[in-house]
């Protein structure tokens, strides 16, 4: 099913610039203004340099962040910051990183994956995209010709896995890196042509589930579809093609976190709707501060991943003070006409019992204006208390198994319903999106076709 090929991928220059740590940055969609600027000061060749250039008060339609990446990019080839590998290769990379206490380590495979159409049933996604960014993407996919961070993709295999077909032993990494928040990376390349025929060989009757990057999968193929008539593409051009990391459904240092809400713009009327709400669906119960602020949160996260495990459980906070409401579902069943495989789900239940039935809280209120995310659970507790949101909904989080049988029977999440931990980070491997014998193609457009 899926079409998975080794690459010539494009690389910091390690014998110039040596150790990547403050190179690396994270996917652009973690990166907050403070941390944008930040890794801007890291270095001076920082990957959010490409990922998530700054916007400055001059930008206009020739002189922008996504043409600034685009010149950036040309530079740093020319100048060898960059440099591309002479052979195609598969590139293996390992996470290593601290969770719950303990130390973990996850390899996954960086490769080449022919594009497909989500009809096709070969590549299949999980989650509802937001419009603006995809346009943002396509507009730095137009200017740029690579794909400068990786989709991350998962698989199901029966028996051992890919990492079975890489060689017993392989070299020391080509390259190391260590991010702001502890989480170590090593890359290798696997080149050797037998084992990466076999690679190829073993996907070739698997479907991929896209778990992080729909956006930037929906905006390659938008890409493909431009540069189908600019000029006429062979079958095998780069533009057919995009960048995924490839992970093991089944490893056991895959790590699913939660992304919790946090809503404002609600006016008395509105809160009392959601009330009435709360009340019709869930049972509820305040749980109470105990001896400081860390011990509280502590105490409440744990109460809400127990609660999970018995029945759907989300935590409320804003509407009892100090307290955080417990709202436990009375009953399942369907949520739409007839049952879906998200019926299930802690975050399609909230949104479709709590979030939906708010009176004026359209599906753009929620996107645009009343509704953000945060994975970290102290930031949501401080923006209510801040006055900057009215409610914080905290959510454990999905099962993988979960999120692969939503793909199976081709339905979708909400927006950020997953959050696979450890991303990979951007600037370890970029994918040209220049055929080999091609120099780096003319710019498109950078509106959304």
């Amino acid at each position: 099913m899926a079409d998975v090929r080794p690459f010539r991928g494009i690389r910091y220059n390690v014998h110039q610039l040596g150790d990547l740590s403050a190179l690396i940055c994270p996917p652009y969609d973690v990166v907050s203004p403070r941390d944008q600027l930040c890794y801007h000061h890291r270095s001076p060749y920082n990957a959010i340099r490409l990922e998530l250039g700054e916007d400055l008060p001059g930008d206009t339609g020739a002189d922008n962040r996504y043409t600034r990446a685009a010149h950036t990019l040309q530079r740093w080839l020319e100048d060898g910051i960059l440099v591309r590998d002479e052979t195609s290769a598969f590139y293996l990379i390992e996470h290593r990183f601290e969770h719950q206490g303990c130390l973990r380590s996850r390899f996954t495979l960086l490769a080449r994956v022919r594009l497909e159409d989500f009809s096709s049933g070969h590549i299949l996604p999980h989650e509802m995209t937001i419009g603006k960014a995809g346009a943002d993407r396509l507009r730095l996919l137009n200017a740029c010709n690579a794909n400068v961070s990786p989709i991350m993709a998962l698989f199901r295999h029966s028996g051992t896995g890919v990492l079975s077909l890489l060689p017993d032993t392989i070299d020391p990494p080509l390259s190391s890196a260590v991010d702001r928040d502890g989480v170590g990376y090593a890359l290798w390349a696997i080149a050797d042509e037998d084992v990466t025929a076999r690679v190829s060989e073993f996907f070739a009757d698997k479907a991929l589930y896209i778990a992080d990057g729909h956006h930037r999968y929906e905006t390659a193929l938008a890409y493909r579809r431009q540069r189908s008539v600019h000029p006429s593409p062979t079958v095998d051009a780069a533009s057919n093609f995009v960048m995924m990391t490839l992970t093991d459904a089944n490893d056991p240092n895959l790590v699913m976190e939660p992304t919790h809400r946090v809503v404002r713009g609600l006016d008395p009327h509105r809160l009392s709707q959601l009330e009435r709400e709360l009340e019709a669906h869930f049972s509820q119960e305040v749980l109470p501060p105990v001896s400081n602020a860390s011990d509280t949160l502590r105490h409440w996260l744990d109460t809400l991943r127990e609660r999970g495990q018995r029945k759907t459980t989300f935590g409320l906070y804003g509407l009892d003070q100090d307290g955080l409401r417990l709202l436990s579902l009375r009953q399942k069943g369907p949520l739409g006409d007839k049952p879906s495989p998200t019926d299930d789900l802690d975050v399609q239940i909230l949104h479709h019992l709590i979030l939906n039935q708010i009176p004026g809280m359209s599906d753009a209120d929620i996107a645009d204006r009343c509704l953000d995310y945060t994975r970290d659970e102290s930031s949501a507790l401080s923006r209510v208390e801040s006055g900057e949101y009215q409610l914080a909904f905290f959510l454990n989080p999905t099962p993988v198994s979960s999120v692969l049988e939503v793909a199976d029977q081709g339905a979708r999440m909400p927006q950020k319903s997953t959050y696979f931990h450890p991303k990979t980070a951007t600037g370890l491997v970029i994918n040209p999106l220049w055929d080999d014998e091609r120099p780096l193609p003319e710019p498109l457009s950078q509106n959304v076709s």
